[in-house]
């Protein structure tokens, strides 16, 4: 049984999807939950659905400021520390590379690696004190097989890979994990946005035919649902993964085709 007693998680986009239904599970376990996200009436609502509410608290943080969030998280590790950081931010918007804007990749850039950075910057030193340290990505399974219409994404989520690997090489010594997680098609407005893009592009579709399209994808013949993702995500903050370390755990029902 995975136990987060005594740990304090702090997740990020944890007002919607993945990430609420990782603060969700996260509070079953018995952490203490850091909700981050841009909308407070969202953040209070979902304070109010975790158990024992008042346990935990909320950090209102828009991810498009990255120095707003900088002052944020660094007052608040000024008298807290943090055991779990969820890395999880939605992606950028999807369409070929071949017609991004330069300005596409720049702000997808500092969403995801800059905040990241930023994050772990402002965390970590509390986790070797505590010695322990779990800090997960989510990322895309397109840091193994990039998906067709998501050119920024691709790029960006990549990248991110690459400095999760080199922070875990650095902070393994301390006692402090990095890991990535790698949703595959999930059941949440991320999905749902992209298969509306997608039916714009051909009226012969339907958001019902996109999600079963994707659904064949997978040898199990369906999507994740948000819960799914968030299992594999404590699994990597609990005691129990404590010698995992700078790894990809795809979970996409074996979707993507590499190893």
């Amino acid at each position: 049984m995975i136990s987060l007693i005594g740990k304090t998680a702090v997740i990020c986009g944890s007002t919607q999807g993945i990430g609420k239904a990782t603060a969700l599970l996260m509070a079953e376990l018995d952490a203490k939950v850091v909700l981050v996200a841009r909308n407070e009436e969202k953040l209070k609502k979902t304070q109010s659905e975790l158990r024992n509410p008042s346990l935990h608290e909320y950090l209102v943080a828009d991810f498009t400021h990255p120095n707003e969030l900088k002052n944020t998280i660094e007052n608040w590790a000024e008298s807290n520390h943090a055991h779990i950081l969820v890395n999880n931010t939605g992606g950028p918007k999807g369409g070929p590379i071949i017609n991004a804007e330069t300005s596409e990749f720049t702000a997808a850039f500092s969403m995801h690696l800059i905040c990241n950075h930023i994050l772990v910057q402002a965390l970590w030193n509390g986790m070797k004190k505590e010695n322990y340290g779990r800090i997960i990505n989510v990322i895309s399974t397109s840091v193994k097989q990039p998906l067709d219409g998501l050119g920024v994404s691709n790029t960006i989520r990549g990248a991110v890979a690459n400095w999760s690997k080199t922070m875990a090489n650095e902070l393994g010594q301390y006692n402090i994990t990095v890991n990535n997680v790698l949703p595959g098609a999930t059941n949440t407005d991320r999905l749902t946005s992209i298969a509306e893009n997608k039916v714009k592009k051909n009226s012969d579709l339907s958001v019902e035919k996109v999600f079963k399209n994707m659904a064949n994808l997978s040898p199990m013949k369906r999507i994740a649902e948000p819960n799914e993702v968030a299992n594999a995500i404590a699994f990597l903050a609990s005691p129990m993964a404590s010698y995992i370390n700078g790894i990809n755990v795809p979970v996409d029902g074996g979707r993507t085709k590499s190893l």
